[in-house]
This record gives C-alpha cells, sequence and structure tokens, in this order.
C-alpha cells in the first residue's frame, strides 16, 4: 500500500502563515467568494500559482510563499489542492467552470 513520506518543514513560520492563508480561503465562510473571484480573474482553481500570484490569497502570501524552500513549496501546493477537493458539492456545481478539471 502507498504510504506518502513526511517531509520536514524547514521554515515553519512562513509555512503556517501561507497554509493559514489556504485555510481561510476555503473556509466554509469564504469558500464561495474566494471562488467567485478565481473565476472572476479567468482562473482555474487548480491553477495555484496563478492564483498565487493574482494575490488571491493575500498580498503577503506570494512573497511568504516564495521565502520557502522547494520542498516546504510542494508541500503548501499539495495541501492547496487537496482544500480545493474538500469544496462542498454544491459550491463545485455552482463555480463548475472554475472546478474542472479540464
Amino acid at each position: 500500500m502507498f504510504e506518502q513520506a513526511v517531509l520536514p518543514v524547514q521554515n515553519e513560520a512562513v509555512f503556517l502563515d501561507v497554509k493559514g492563508a489556504i485555510e481561510r480561503a476555503f473556509a466554509p465562510a469564504h469558500a464561495e467568494k474566494f471562488l467567485k473571484q478565481i473565476g472572476s480573474a479567468g482562473l482555474r482553481a487548480r491553477s495555484f500559482e496563478a492564483v498565487l500570484t493574482r494575490g488571491l490569497l493575500g498580498s503577503a502570501t506570494a512573497a511568504a510563499y516564495s521565502q520557502l524552500e522547494a520542498g516546504d513549496q510542494g508541500q503548501i501546493r499539495e495541501f492547496y489542492l487537496w482544500s480545493v477537493e474538500q469544496v462542498t458539492p454544491e459550491l463545485r456545481a455552482k463555480f463548475l467552470k472554475v472546478c474542472a478539471y479540464y
């Protein structure tokens, strides 16, 4: 059975800041607004770097993300994509174009 390797976080404070921004964006109270912003920007929810550079996760989040080591950045990308998958089916249907795989 596949078991994902656990990588130690190099810069925990910055890592937690970026992770917190993602958690806030996908919180039930904010997820609809966040997906609407992604759609208005003409982006797809799974385009993490584009969402990040447009400042949709907060103006300081892109700068903080760039301070992370490659391994930490990979873990953040994985967490972001996992968060996209956790969006409720109702919101996924409402924002189908934003959440679609194509």
